[in-house]
């Protein structure tokens, strides 16, 4: 059996949405089923590449290229399905990445069945909003996406805390906050399958912004630092521009981030 870091460097090394998905899926069901019974197979060490391989399409454009279409439209509505099968996508990869960039730090085994379960969840989702393109006569890539997704990734790459903080913490939790908004406009479509596959990503992505906090936290304490005044230093070093409330506080909180971690940091500076 491969190292976990091997797997996660193919999957980083895959360019096609469904085959990178697919091998995911796989990586993710050999990793569990090494994992059973409390066995610890060999997480090892690999070299990630600095960006994942990507298909040639969509075409990736500067955030404010991107065009903007109003979500009452059909069109719009689907260039939204496609902006988030972009995240997801880029989500899988983010969760390999860390699992292979950060294999060397000492870490409980747990770490490393969290971040396998949220990459293999990313997995399912991207998948489910490929259907949903497809079932409106449209696929992943047939609109330009925005290109600054990875930014945070590269900035973060020798910042293991820097990383947990921006990616799960902020990234993933601003999700939260934007999700039921969009599962309203697809309930006032009437598009039921959009809805259903929403309401899966809104679900597990709560657990995906509590594995940040987790071992955030975790971290922290193994250092003794202030995992609030840690928190604010690094997002205002790596995340560009304040924090936009509303803020789904109850989510947030199911997810382990109090709001002494984001309402000071949506302040303008």
């Amino acid at each position: 059996m491969k190292s976990l870091a091997q797997m996660a460097v193919e999957v980083l090394s895959t360019a096609d949405g469904r085959a990178k998905t697919a091998l995911s899926h796989a990586h993710a069901a050999a990793w569990r089923a090494a994992r059973t019974g409390g066995a610890r197979p060999e997480v090892g060490t690999a070299q990630p590449p600095l960006h994942p391989a990507r298909p040639a399409k969509p075409e990736l454009l500067k955030p404010r290229d991107v065009p903007r279409r109003k979500p009452s439209s059909p069109e719009g509505r689907i260039a939204m399905l496609h902006a988030v099968a972009h995240i997801e996508l880029n989500a899988v990869d983010l969760h390999w990445d860390i699992i292979a960039r950060f294999a060397d730090v000492p870490l409980p085994i747990g770490f490393f069945d969290d971040w396998v379960k949220a990459a293999d969840e990313e997995s399912k989702h991207f998948n489910l909003l490929c259907d949903c393109l497809e079932a409106h006569g449209s696929f992943y890539g047939a609109l330009p996406a925005h290109a600054g997704m990875w930014q945070a990734a590269e900035e973060t790459k020798d910042d293991f805390m820097g990383r947990l903080a921006v990616v799960p913490m902020v990234l993933e939790a601003r999700g939260l906050d934007v999700t039921p908004g969009m599962i309203e406009i697809f309930r006032k479509a009437g598009d039921s399958q959009v809805v259903d596959a929403l309401e899966v990503i809104y679900a597990e992505e709560v657990h995906h912004v509590a594995y940040g906090s987790k071992w955030f936290h975790f971290l922290c304490g193994r250092h003794d630092l202030d995992p609030v005044v840690v928190f604010h230093k690094l997002v205002r070093r790596y995340f560009h521009g304040s924090l936009k409330p509303p803020f789904n506080e109850e989510k947030r909180a199911e997810a382990g981030l109090p709001p002494d971690f984001y309402w000071p940091l949506s302040e303008t500076r």
